[in-house]
């Protein structure tokens, strides 16, 4: 019976997946829309004031003072909004594109281009193939437009690795998690971990979720695990621990006792040995680290790296998710 019902589950695990690229789609779409306006506004008000800039300045540090809890809306991020609405604001060519494209890749666009018609090339370019920022830097960085204007047949971007399925999932977005101005460290930790699975599902090729706080028993001792993957092409267990404060030697063993109890009581005969991701957040840094058993061969371990989310890119993310959720927080304590 059972055999029969997977294929209707699959359905609705679909249907779900649908719905909340759907939703990302529209809180996207909303912040832009947000920011324009913002933008707008600020551009007509600091025109006909007296004070100019200083109109924005103190927008700034009025919505810092009387609304601590709005994230975004510092000097900094109100200038961006008014460079946003000001370049493109008698561009009809662009207005039904903005919002299809992460607040992060608009700046890197407006940061990373020159003229115009730079902004509309790669504007367009991230639409159509899909672009996270990562990716449309580095197609900025190799000089992508330049070499496309001078080239005399179609140049095709440089090859970056890419996923076809990625969804909106900005640091910015992120402001919209419902946290109240001061949370402990508990909390914090749960925050990212929550949005780490998700980001794993969104970006990690062939991972599937199997669970969070996920318990393993040894010598009749209950633990928990932050996060357990599957990953389909290596065939293997993938735990995620997430630890705040400074990466100790103490977290490899710890990682290892771990990956063992799942070797010994949740591996299935035909899989690989399990691995484990270590990621710390601490004030200053942020650190990753694999934990491989060690009976795997140096091809193996080869492989388990070059299939698995890059360190530099968990390590990107791990700095965002950390930033946004601690930002005007003084509960942030290290282990």
């Amino acid at each position: 019976m059972s055999g029969e019902i997977i294929p209707y589950a699959d359905k609705i695990v679909d249907m779900i997946e649908q719905a909340r690229q759907n939703a990302l789609r529209s809180v996207n779409a909303e912040l832009i829309k947000l920011y324009w306006n913002v933008g707008k506004y600020l551009s007509e008000e600091s025109a006909k004031s007296s004070w100019g800039d200083a109109f924005i300045d103190e927008t700034a540090n009025y919505i810092k003072e009387n609304c601590p809890g709005i994230k975004g809306f510092n000097r900094r991020g109100l200038y961006r909004m008014r460079q946003f609405y000001e370049t493109y604001k008698d561009n009809e060519f662009v207005s039904a594109l903005l919002t299809q494209i992460s607040w992060t890749n608009h700046l890197q666009i407006m940061s990373g281009t020159k003229g115009i018609e730079e902004k509309e090339f790669y504007l367009s370019l991230c639409i159509r193939e899909k672009y996270s920022t990562r990716e449309l830097e580095r197609q900025i960085e190799s000089s992508y437009y330049q070499r496309y204007m001078l080239s005399t047949q179609t140049l095709a971007p440089i090859d970056v690795p890419h996923n076809e399925n990625i969804r909106f999932f900005d640091s910015y977005v992120l402001e919209f998690l419902d946290l109240p101005a001061k949370y402990s460290e508990d909390d914090l930790r749960k925050s990212i971990v929550h949005n780490l699975k998700n980001f794993v599902l969104e970006i990690g090729r062939d991972f599937a979720f199997i669970g969070d706080e996920y318990r393993v028993q040894v010598a009749n001792s209950d633990w928990h695990i932050d996060l357990l993957f599957h990953h389909r092409g290596l065939q293997c267990l993938v735990a995620f621990e997430l630890k705040i404060g400074k990466f100790r030697p103490e977290y490899i063993s710890k990682m290892d006792f771990y990956l063992e109890a799942l070797d010994r009581e949740h591996k299935k005969p035909n899989e690989n040995p399990s691995i484990g991701v270590i990621l710390c957040a601490s004030k200053e840094d942020e650190v990753v680290e694999y934990a491989m058993s060690r009976s795997l061969s140096p091809t193996m371990v080869a492989d388990y790296k070059l299939k698995l989310i890059d360190k530099a890119l968990l390590v990107q993310k791990l700095r965002e998710f950390k930033s946004l959720l601690i930002e005007g927080s003084d509960d942030f304590k290290e282990e």
